[in-house]
């Protein structure tokens, strides 16, 4: 039987963040990624990632508070731009004045339609700004949102795209166990000239849908996982100019650090991972990733 020394050590090094991997030859972006939900400051994580070929980020929001910090630290660091939105799930909390999640106001507010209006409007103004490069993310999310709150999802993902065209921003699409949905509102809209589907979650069929489209298609550590042959699927047919890289951080380790922080200094193992997948030399790769990343977000 461990001792409870050992079994200490063994949950220290499960939570540690992983190694530094070695880096790359030509400079990446991570494509999406959640910096205030990280350990460490922003200048130290800027500073890793670029210790390892990750020298531009892409800032996420994902309620009114965090998109405000997105675009504030994005006017703070070269290295940073922002994207701004209710997440998929915000809106019906929203709605229904709940406060959990991600909206993390610690007190029961008021919901409606009024509310939901107020916080598009805030995001709207947030997008105008110039260190502001993407709406998003937004879109449908049916795995954590049951029937109750679809309507309230659908109608935030409609406001989104209007706003991401009118302000001619890059759209970032959240799309958890609801493509044919996510799909179907963007042929209804009118997708924005630059959509990005971020930690892209289809298979090679889909791939093949949104290739056609236009669409980008962001793949994160979730690629690496021995579950996920569909992901592996669908960067094999995914058009070369479409494909981007992403960590979610700190969401979606890759493989072998899966369940450990996740961090975009880590980017370098899925770029690995997906040029292994492709049968192309990883510098081919990082920089087809490299300028994707900037012409889908036009910085």
């Amino acid at each position: 039987m461990p001792s409870s020394s050992s079994s200490a050590g063994e949950k220290t090094a499960k939570n540690a963040a992983p190694p530094l991997p070695e880096p790359l030859r030509v400079p990446v972006a991570d494509s999406h990624t959640h910096l205030d939900m990280q350990a460490g400051t922003v200048e130290e994580g800027l500073a890793k990632a670029a210790s390892v070929g990750v020298t531009t980020v892409v800032q996420v929001g994902c309620d009114v508070r965090g998109s405000r910090w997105a675009a504030e630290t994005a006017a703070l660091y070269d290295a940073v731009h922002a994207t701004v939105a209710l997440h998929p799930n915000e809106a019906p909390r929203i709605v229904h004045g709940d406060p959990d999640g991600w909206s993390r106001q610690g007190a029961r507010q008021p919901g409606g339609a009024q509310a939901l209006d107020e916080a598009l409007a805030e995001i709207e103004r947030l997008a105008a700004l110039p260190q502001v490069k993407g709406v998003g993310e937004t879109g449908l999310d049916h795995f954590r949102t049951g029937p109750e709150g679809k309507e309230a999802q659908e109608s935030s993902f409609r406001a989104h795209i209007e706003i991401a065209k009118r302000h001619g921003k890059a759209l970032v699409i959240h799309d958890r166990d609801a493509h044919a949905d996510v799909l179907r509102v963007l042929k209804e809209e009118g997708a924005p000239e630059r959509t990005v589907f971020h930690c892209y979650s289809g298979d090679a069929e889909m791939a093949e849908i949104c290739a056609r489209a236009g669409y980008f298609m962001s793949f994160a550590g979730n690629v690496t996982f021995k579950n996920a042959q569909n992901l592996r699927d669908a960067v094999a047919v995914a058009p070369l100019e479409l494909l981007l890289v992403e960590t979610d951080a700190p969401f979606l380790t890759p493989a072998p650090y899966r369940g450990r922080p996740n961090a975009p200094y880590l980017i370098p193992v899925t770029v690995r991972a997906m040029a292994a997948v492709r049968g192309i030399d990883e510098d081919a790769l990082a920089t087809a990733l490299a300028s994707n990343t900037a012409r889908a977000f036009g910085y």
